[in-house]
């Protein structure tokens, strides 16, 4: 299952139309990124170019010009080269890159030099994101101040930023890539299925890792989404801890943040559960009061909500749990109005999902909340941070930490969960657990 030759074609027409007749856009791949002395990074394709091209190697570049009677629509790519691919790999060259990808022409991007100023010349602007690949920033300035300088000089275009057109057409994901999430998902929910079972006091947190990625190679997603989050007791108060070196302590919890990228779509979960397998009294209140606040945020992923919505669910639910168990004391939505919240709960609900793990997309438009729509992927993921030295809390809450996170999309009909199959009451997740020890034991 993946993205097909025609999809790319529409995404392109798509964009193609947004833009304005006299300018033209440039899309480039990502750079390889080096690691240390000769060795590099496992590359991985810009999103955007990703998005537009399905085109996976670096060197790359697209262009794309509305009113060109000639071809709308430039690849750039590396030649084919014999030694080159000996050691590296096979290259697809121009011919077969722009077959491949559905595109009208594609040339040696040795040739960019020759071909791309004159494409330039006579455009009123030209739409490029800055910042990202700072040595093709010089050369398209080169460009645009050698056709400055010309005589007969219409002056410079205006360059205009890519990212607010290109950015709203992978907010809304098709029938396709909401089945790639899925998949990407699934994967996901195996691999915390496949750490819940192997978890017990004395491993290591990055011994729980492991597991995880066995999981996420074995089905082909060889690279996280993100660096996976393992964090045991106190650990799990680290918002984005990822050294993964400490033991796991029986009576403790752990927090595990963990999701795949499959076929260039990226899953984004978590679970907190008990090491021993079996939440304690304390433990189990905070988790049921996540849980519901989750459930709550997830009821209010509909046609017509707007962005905020599901997070202020999820902090009502909260804050009313936090003030029944008395860890925060007053009326609760004065305790909302103030904020007082924040002390256990600091992040907000979600973000948008897709080919980044922190998807594009505004969260507010023209200054008001975004309202949903179909096809909008998200995460949701309330939580309970209760530090360790906190003495206003009894000794029998500090140092818990929770968070459950679902990766949900908006269908006409209402919210899917595309992450289901990952444990998540008290109940499925101590029975999966105690199947781990049940196989251990026969083992």
């Amino acid at each position: 299952m993946s993205i097909g030759k025609r999809e790319y074609a529409r995404r392109r027409a798509r964009l193609i139309a947004g833009l304005p007749q006299g300018s033209l856009a440039v899309v480039p791949a990502a750079r390889e990124q080096l690691r240390s002395r000769d060795t590099y990074f496992p590359f991985r394709q810009d999103s955007d170019f990703l998005y537009l091209t399905g085109f996976a190697e670096p060197e790359a570049l697209l262009v794309l010009v509305p009113d060109r009677a000639q071809g709308r629509e430039l690849l750039f790519c590396r030649e084919r080269n014999a030694d080159k691919e000996l050691w590296d790999g096979p290259r697809l060259g121009p011919e077969r890159a722009a077959e491949q990808c559905g595109l009208c022409d594609a040339f040696p991007i040795s040739d960019l030099d020759d071909i791309l100023p004159g494409l330039l010349e006579g455009r009123t602007r030209v739409y490029y994101t800055f910042g990202r690949y700072p040595q093709l920033d010089r050369r398209l300035q080169r460009y645009l101040h050698t056709i400055g300088q010309a005589p007969g000089s219409v002056g410079v275009p205006e360059l205009v930023d890519l990212d607010r057109q290109l950015h709203d057409l992978r907010l809304i994901k098709s029938a396709q890539e909401v089945r790639l999430m899925q998949s990407a998902a699934e994967i996901t929910a195996e691999a915390h299925c496949r750490a819940m079972r192997r978890c017990c006091a004395g491993l290591y947190e990055f011994q729980l890792e492991a597991e995880i990625l066995h999981t996420f190679v074995g089905a082909g997603a060889r690279q996280p989404a993100y660096p996976t989050i393992v964090g045991g007791g106190t650990n799990a108060l680290v918002m984005h801890y990822c050294s993964n070196n400490a033991v796991l302590k029986n009576g403790d919890l752990v927090l595990v943040d963990a999701g795949c990228e499959h076929r260039g779509y990226t899953a984004d979960v978590t679970r907190t559960y008990p090491v021993n397998g079996r939440f304690s009294g304390e433990q189990k209140a905070l988790y049921e009061i996540v849980l519901a606040g989750q459930a709550a945020a997830i009821d209010k992923v509909r046609l017509g909500a707007h962005w905020d919505h599901p997070h202020m669910a999820s902090v009502e639910v909260i804050t009313r749990g936090l003030v029944d168990l008395g860890l925060l004391r007053g009326d609760v939505s004065g305790l909302i109005e103030a904020g007082a919240y924040r002390r256990f709960y600091m992040h907000r609900t979600g973000h948008w999902l897709g080919m980044d793990v922190h998807d594009v997309g505004d969260y507010r438009v023209h200054g008001q909340w975004r309202q949903l729509e179909p096809g909008m992927v998200m995460t949701v993921e309330p939580g309970i941070y209760i530090a360790a030295d906190d003495d206003q809390v009894p000794e029998r809450y500090r140092g818990i930490g929770i968070r459950v996170e679902d990766d949900v999309a908006l269908m006409k009909s209402g919210p899917l969960v595309l992450s289901s199959a990952a444990p998540k009451t008290v109940a499925e997740i101590e029975y999966t657990m105690r199947q781990g020890a049940v196989q251990e034991e026969l083992w």
